[in-house]
C-alpha cells in the first residue's frame, strides 16, 4: 500500500472522541473538563496511556504541556499535530479535544501500518487554551511564544482564589522547562469552524489562512441622574439614549466598511440601573475582526471619531486590546490543500475568526490549521456537534499532510 492511500479507521477515531468525552460528560451529552481539574488531569492520563501503548514517549513542561512523541529513522524537527483537552463549562465533546485525537489516531494508523516515519511525530496537549478556570485563554502558548509572562501567569486565580501554580502543582503536571517545543518542521491542527459557513456551503475542509485581527474599545458615556417622572424630556442628560445613537452610528459606519467585517457590541452595564432613574452613566464594549488590518484600522478610526459629547453627555473611548493578523505558513497550508484535493474532499479557504494555540505557534514554527464543520455553527455549549463522517474526514487531511511533509 502507498502512503498516501493510507486512511484512518473511521470507527476507532468515533469512540476514541466518546471516550474522551466521559471525562467530565455532562448530563445533556456535552463535557466540563477545566483546565487541571479533576477531570482533566483523568483525560490527560488516559491520553499518556494511549500514547505510551503505542511505543511513544511521553514528556511534560513547566506549563503542563504534553509532548507525546513517537520515534523517527532520523534525528529532526519533529512533525507535531496537537491542540487542547480542556472544555469551558459546559462545553461540546469536539473542540479542542479533536485535534489532539488527530495526532493519536495519525500515529495509530502509522503504527497499524508498520510505516517507521523518517522524522519523529509529537502530538501535544496545551495546557489552558480555554482561559475558561484561569484567564487568559491560550495562557500556555502565550508563554511559549514569549506573549505571556510565565511568572504572572503562574500567579493568575480561579474564582475560588487557587492559582494556576498551585492547580498545577496539585496536577502532577508541573514539568520542567528544558522540554518546551523549541523547533519543528511542522505543526498541525485540527478544529472544528465554531461557526456556520462550511455547513451553510455544503463543504467538508476550510482551509485555514490566518486567524483575524481585531480590536476591542470601550466606549464610556457620561450623563446626570434624575427622577424618571420629574424630569422633562428636553433637560435630560440621559446616558443611555446617548450611547443608544452612538451604536446606532456605529452600527451604520462599521456595517458600510467590508461584508467580511464582523463587530460585536457584547457587553454593556447602565447605571443606576433603576427603573425610576434616568442613567447617568453606561459603559460598553466595540470589537470587530477582520483579517485585513487596514480594515482594522478604518474601524479603530470610526471608533475614535466618535463626538466627546452628545445629547450632554460626555463620550470617553479607550482601547482595551487587540492583535494584528496573523497568517499561517504558505508552504505548509498548500501541503494541506494538496492533501485535501488528493482525498477529493470540497473545501474553501476560510479565516479563523476565534483563537488558537496555533496562532502563538506560528510566531516561532511553521504552522497551519484544518477547520471541519460544527452543525448549526455551534460550539462552546453542549449542543456543538461534528459529524463523525466530517472528523474523520479532517483527520485524513491531517494524515495525508504528515505524510506529504515527511517526504519531504
Amino acid at each position: 500500500m502507498q502512503m498516501q492511500q493510507l486512511l484512518v479507521n473511521g470507527g476507532r477515531l468515533k469512540n476514541t472522541i466518546e471516550a474522551f468525552a466521559d471525562f467530565g460528560r455532562t448530563d445533556h451529552n456535552g463535557v466540563t473538563r477545566l483546565s487541571l481539574s479533576e477531570q482533566d488531569v483523568l483525560v490527560r492520563g488516559y491520553f499518556r496511556s494511549c500514547c505510551e501503548e503505542l511505543g511513544m514517549t511521553v514528556k511534560v513542561d513547566d506549563m503542563g504541556n504534553m509532548y507525546a512523541t513517537l520515534a523517527g529513522r532520523e534525528e529532526g524537527p519533529p512533525v507535531v499535530i496537537g491542540s487542547h483537552l480542556d472544555t469551558v463549562k459546559k462545553g461540546g465533546r469536539f473542540d479542542g479535544v479533536l485535534g489532539v485525537i488527530a495526532g493519536l489516531e495519525v500515529v495509530r494508523t502509522l503504527v497499524d501500518h508498520g510505516i517507521a516515519p523518517r522524522l519523529p511525530v509529537t502530538v501535544m496537549n496545551f495546557t489552558n487554551e480555554e482561559g475558561a478556570r484561569f484567564e487568559p485563554s491560550m495562557m500556555a502558548s502565550g508563554v511559549l511564544s514569549g506573549k505571556f509572562d510565565k511568572t504572572a501567569m503562574l500567579q493568575k486565580k480561579d474564582p475560588e482564589g487557587t492559582t494556576f501554580e498551585e492547580a498545577l502543582l496539585a496536577s502532577g503536571y508541573a514539568g520542567e522547562a528544558e522540554n518546551r517545543i523549541k523547533e519543528a518542521t511542522a505543526y498541525l491542527e485540527l478544529h472544528i469552524e465554531q461557526g456556520p459557513v462550511l455547513e451553510r456551503e455544503q463543504l467538508t475542509i476550510g482551509l485555514v489562512d490566518c486567524v483575524v485581527g481585531m480590536a476591542c474599545y470601550e466606549i464610556e458615556v457620561t450623563g446626570e441622574s434624575d427622577h424618571a417622572g420629574t424630569t422633562p424630556m428636553d433637560m435630560r442628560k440621559d446616558a443611555l439614549f446617548a450611547a443608544a445613537d452612538l451604536i446606532t452610528e456605529l452600527r451604520a459606519r462599521l456595517g458600510g466598511l467590508d461584508s467580511g467585517l464582523v463587530y460585536t457590541m457584547g457587553r454593556m452595564n447602565v447605571l443606576p440601573n433603576i427603573h425610576t432613574v434616568i442613567p447617568n452613566k453606561v459603559i460598553f464594549t466595540v470589537e470587530a475582526r477582520h483579517k485585513d488590518m487596514d480594515i482594522v484600522r478604518e474601524v479603530e478610526a470610526i471608533i475614535n471619531s466618535l463626538p466627546e459629547e452628545l445629547l450632554g453627555c460626555t463620550v470617553q473611548k479607550s482601547k482595551l486590546w487587540g492583535r494584528d493578523t496573523v497568517w499561517f505558513d504558505p508552504h505548509l497550508c498548500g501541503l494541506v490543500e494538496q492533501a485535501a484535493v488528493t482525498l477529493g474532499y470540497s473545501r474553501r479557504t476560510i479565516a479563523s475568526g476565534a483563537g488558537h494555540d496555533a496562532q502563538f505557534v506560528a510566531g516561532f514554527l511553521p504552522s497551519a490549521m484544518i477547520f471541519v464543520p460544527s452543525v448549526n455553527g455551534k460550539s462552546h455549549c453542549e449542543e456543538e456537534l461534528t459529524s463523525y463522517e466530517d472528523c474523520e474526514k479532517g483527520v485524513n487531511v491531517v494524515l495525508e499532510t504528515v505524510l506529504a511533509v515527511l517526504r519531504g
